[in-house]
Formats: structure tokens, C-alpha cells, sequence
């Protein structure tokens, strides 16, 4: 998630102070992807350390208010015009956990796809739920929340279809399972068995059985 961004997009509007970007920023997305104070402000030190923003007075309660610079929204055009890069993606914990889950003892990994099953399901109900509100919101025309409730509604989506794409990854993980663990064991029943002595030197004459007797005659008889 591009924090700084999403800063530079807000301060696009006009000059505001950290508490209420972070304020803007939850209302954007729908608390999502909850903020810190601490964080908001890290975030625009960095942003002023590198010429993006500038501090520019204060308001009527005495914030501090920050602005973008040119080198800012240079930036942030940027970033509206280029593709979010999915050659390092994020760290997917669930996709980690199963990975781990495999072959480790005393795991039934079945029973951990069912669990996130059921926690994915009521997930997308719940999101299901909120983009109904979300709706009824956008529709009801007041136009000073309306931005708002569009940028929710947008988010709200996102999630649904990536419930939703999980939820199938589930399913297909459980049937790939599935499948290798039927072949395995048709493997194992198919198997040829091992014999009960091995005999790597081959056939051998029985212990105490004389060999062809020796021919002792020195000569022929005239």
C-alpha cells in the first residue's frame, strides 16, 4: 500500500495538517487500511526530505498545513499513469500458511482450508453487506459526501472480488490435494513388493553337495 501517495493525492486538494489527512485518508477508503498519526507524519517528513511536499504555515487552530510541490505532483501523475508493479508482490499470509501446512506433522491442512473457507465466505458477506450501504449512500445525491462514497464503493468491490478469488483458490487447493493424495496411494498399491531375502550374487550350489569328481587315471590300459 503506497501511503505516500495517497498523502500526495489528498494534499493535490489543498494544503492540510496530519491528523486530518489521516482523517481523509480512512473516509477515502473506508478505515481499510487504518492510519496512525506517527505514521502520517513519518510518511511527510519523508515526502518534504525529498522535495515532494513543503510546509506552508498554519491553520486558524495552529497545524502545521503541508502542500505539495511540483516535484510532487510530478510524482503522483506518475503514479496515476504507471501500472502497479506485481513483479515483488506483497507477502500473502494465507498462501504462506498453506505452503508451510504441506507435509508439516501433526497438520491436517484440509482442516486449515476449511476454517479460512468459512472465515472467507462470511468475509464476503460482510463486504456484501457494507456495498449495499455503500449504494444507498452513493444514490441518496448528497454531493459532499458523494466522492467519498464512491472511493468506498470502489474499495468495497475490490475486496468482494478478491473474497471471492480466494475462496475459489480454496477449493481448487482442496481438490489439487485431493488428487495427489489418491495418487499416491494408487502408487503405493501398485508398487511391486519387495522380496523377503534379498539374493544379489544369483543362484549358488547348496552347502555340502561335492562338486564333479577329479580324474585320477594316469593313463589307458593296452
Amino acid at each position: 500500500m503506497s501511503i505516500r501517495h495517497g498523502l500526495l493525492a489528498l494534499l493535490e486538494q489543498g494544503p492540510r495538517y496530519g491528523s486530518q489527512l489521516r482523517t481523509e485518508f480512512e473516509s477515502r477508503t473506508g478505515a481499510t487500511w487504518p492510519l496512525n498519526v506517527g505514521q502520517v507524519y513519518t510518511t511527510l517528513s519523508r515526502l518534504e526530505r525529498d522535495g515532494m511536499v513543503a510546509q506552508g504555515g498554519e491553520d486558524g487552530a495552529g497545524h502545521p498545513l503541508y502542500a505539495i510541490t511540483d516535484v510532487g505532483r510530478g510524482e503522483l501523475k506518475s503514479w496515476f499513469e504507471r501500472p502497479v508493479d506485481r513483479a515483488s508482490p506483497p507477502r500473502n499470509e494465507l498462501a504462506i500458511k498453506l505452503a508451510m501446512a504441506v507435509g508439516a506433522p501433526g497438520v491436517d491442512i484440509r482442516a486449515v482450508i476449511q476454517a479460512q473457507r468459512h472465515a472467507t465466505l462470511q468475509a464476503m458477506q460482510d463486504y456484501t453487506r457494507l456495498k449495499a450501504q455503500a449504494l444507498v449512500a452513493v444514490e441518496s445525491g448528497d454531493v459532499d459526501r458523494e466522492r467519498d462514497d464512491v472511493a468506498w464503493l470502489l474499495v468495497l468491490e475490490q475486496l468482494i472480488f478478491q473474497t471471492e478469488a480466494e475462496a475459489r483458490w480454496l477449493d481448487h487447493s482442496e481438490s489439487r490435494l485431493a488428487r495427489l493424495s489418491a495418487t499416491a496411494a494408487l502408487r503405493a498399491r501398485n508398487a511391486p513388493a519387495a522380496p523377503d531375502t534379498p539374493d544379489a550374487a544369483g543362484p549358488q550350489e547348496p552347502t555340502g553337495q561335492a562338486g564333479p569328481a577329479p580324474n585320477t587315471a594316469r593313463g589307458t590300459r593296452r
